[in-house]
């Protein structure tokens, strides 16, 4: 028999859930109780009926909590994660802002970290626990890692009014799971041998559930072998009721800023569509720290960084400022604030400590304001903003009260309106938006801009973790519900993308694979799934002969399959009839690969409004 640590010899604490387990330990246990069986029947030879195991009803996920997943540093021996002694630093998650009972919002789901200090129990180690869980929405969201490779399993949700479901939740390792989807990665693996440099990951994983219906219990999946799924945080994401959003940015890296200290940011971004109240999100997305927000308003713009009227400070859960750890993000309370449709708003924050590094959306085709020493957020006068910036860092939305939902535009560098003018909105997304605006046929929903220069649908450009240079960002299929699914209301996602993807050697079988996933997992969500064609890019240096084969493949797939709701079809919008491989002139930006003004307004303007309906 192998030898087994007295972790895994230790009875369970809490509430009667396995103690910690490997494929020995479970065997052991089997035969034991197989002779133990055998000797009661041998005692009692006659038996009506042997009773079924005892389960205790729904509890809280923290009265469940049978493992101890972080150490301090000084004692790594007090906690034994992954049953070989490994374990979370303390110093690391303090380092990250996820201290001991930190509520934590991630990818719209508010979470908290457990209570617990370090050595003390603070997951549950899934094997079918029943937990008590309240609340309505589009998914649940839990705060998960695997050990010992990926863990999977199938679990049941229990609804109020008697009906229930599954859903399949994976956890990636905590050691070796992809950086792109992590919700935080710690620098540190604390071992009794002492601690490693080594990256420990931690997950925010999101199923979807029925919506309109109050959840009122979660059954975690059971024991699924030799890897163990740990879940530390369980809520239900609860839909944006009564938003609609107006202005959306991805981030698309991680990179050097600044360095800003005590300075404050003024960011210009345009509307969509307009209503009485606003609420921005901030997201520290990619980081290894938390960033200070000292205060934070919210304007029209007049000219430049000058706003029209006094700005309106914003607060968060009451109050002037906060604080988003890695990972994280914030959003502010709702303002009574009339915004405007189809206009620019000037967003500015303080940032009182020293920002050396920062997610940022790389390319935003607007000028954008960065003041000298002080905090400027509250200025009407563009009198302290010295410097510009083309990045947008942190902010990643402005919601509207109201209004119907959004279009959620998934793309690469043609959406996100490379090679348009600067600082005169004629992305196709801001196209679009208008030409909902000026009609009455469908809602005029909000228009979100997902898109990112140089992203594939399949190969992440950003690793997902670290300062790069590379904006990038991570794939389609690894941001998608942070970009997608998680966008206030959205109601139908636009796919518009893989251009980079065989530009870069990919395979038209293993794109539309990608795109295939995304069009499952969009509609497990409940969201209307549109896909664009690729355009057509001969001449640019990538885009050889063997690359359009790739391209016209992908084509011919969109529109003779049944995996989307609607097709688009830019590629016939923007190609010269005569030469079908290369894009007509008079809508290239000259580089062969993007479209200039005009084209990004015929790709708008052969929009159907009317698939962009759920």
């Amino acid at each position: 028999m192998a030898h087994l640590s007295s972790r895994q010899l230790q009875p369970r604490e809490g509430s009667g859930v396995r103690p910690h387990s490997s494929r020995t330990s479970r065997i052991s246990r089997i035969r034991g109780a197989a002779a133990v069986l055998a000797v009661l029947t041998a005692a009692v030879p006659v038996a009506t009926a042997q009773a079924a195991p005892h389960r205790p009803g729904p509890l809280p996920l923290e009265r469940l909590f049978d493992n101890r997943g972080v150490s301090d540093d000084a004692r790594p021996g007090d906690a034994d994660f992954d049953g070989s002694g490994g374990s979370l630093s303390a110093r690391d998650l303090t380092a990250a802002g996820w201290t001991p009972g930190r509520s934590l919002a991630v990818d719209g789901a508010k979470l908290t970290w457990p209570r617990a200090h370090a050595g003390r129990p603070d997951n549950v180690r899934a094997d079918g626990q029943s937990v008590r869980l309240r609340g309505r929405g589009d998914a649940l969201a839990f705060l998960v890692a695997g050990t010992g490779g990926e863990a999977s399993g199938t679990g049941t949700v229990r609804y109020r009014d008697g009906s229930r479901g599954t859903y399949r939740l994976t956890a990636p390792d905590w050691r070796s799971g992809p950086l792109a989807t992590k919700a935080v990665a710690l620098p540190h693996v604390n071992t009794p041998g002492g601690q490693l440099a080594e990256k420990a990951r931690l997950y925010v994983v999101t199923v979807p559930v029925a919506r309109g219906r109050e959840v009122a219990s979660v059954t975690l999946p059971k024991d699924p072998g030799a890897p163990d799924l740990h879940v530390f945080s369980l809520s239900v994401r609860q839909a944006a009721k009564g938003w609609t959003g107006t202005w959306a940015a991805s981030t698309a890296g991680y990179t050097a800023v600044g360095p800003w200290a005590d300075r404050t940011v003024r960011l210009v971004v345009h509307t969509s569509t307009g209503g009485p109240r606003v609420r921005i999100r901030l997201d520290n997305t990619f980081a290894s720290g938390p960033v200070r927000i000292g205060s934070a308003t919210v304007a029209v713009q007049e000219s430049g960084a000058g706003a029209r009227g006094e700005p309106r400070r914003l607060s968060f859960g009451g109050e002037g400022g906060t604080e988003v750890p890695a990972g994280a993000q914030a959003f502010s309370d709702p303002l009574d604030f009339d915004v405007p449709e189809d206009t620019n708003l000037l967003v500015s924050f303080h940032l009182p400590e020293t920002v050396l590094t920062a997610p940022v959306h790389s390319q935003a085709i607007q000028t954008s304001y960065v003041s000298g020493p002080g905090d400027h957020a509250a200025d009407g006068s563009p009198a302290a903003y010295t410097s510009t910036i083309s990045t947008w860092p942190l902010l990643t939305g402005v919601d509207v009260s109201g209004g119907p939902g959004s279009v959620v535009l998934l793309g690469d560098s043609i959406t996100d309106g490379v090679k348009s003018t600067r600082d005169a909105n004629h992305r196709w997304p801001n196209v679009l938006a208008t030409r909902l605006l000026r009609q009455d046929e469908v809602p005029r929903f909000g228009v979100l801009n997902q898109g990112i220069s140089a992203n594939r649908v399949i190969t992440d450009r950003y690793p997902g973790d670290g300062v790069s240079t590379d904006t990038g960002g991570v794939s389609a299929l690894h941001r998608l519900d942070r970009d997608v699914f998680a966008q206030t209301s959205a109601r139908t996602v636009v796919l518009f993308e893989g251009v980079n993807d065989v530009r870069w050697g990919a395979t038209a079988d293993q794109v539309t694979a990608g795109m295939r996933e995304i069009a499952e997992r969009a509609h497990a969500r409940g969201l209307r799934v549109v896909a664009a064609t690729i355009a057509p890019c001969r001449g640019e240096a990538l885009c050889t002969a063997a690359a359009d084969a790739e391209r016209v493949k992908i084509n011919d797939y969109l529109r003779g399959g049944d995996d989307f709701d609607a097709v688009l079809d830019f590629d016939a919008v923007l190609r010269d009839p005569a030469n079908p491989s290369r894009m007509l002139a008079a809508y290239d930006s000259g580089d062969h690969l993007h479209p200039g003004d005009a084209g990004l307004a015929a790709i708008a303007e052969s929009v159907d409004l009317g698939v962009l309906e759920p």
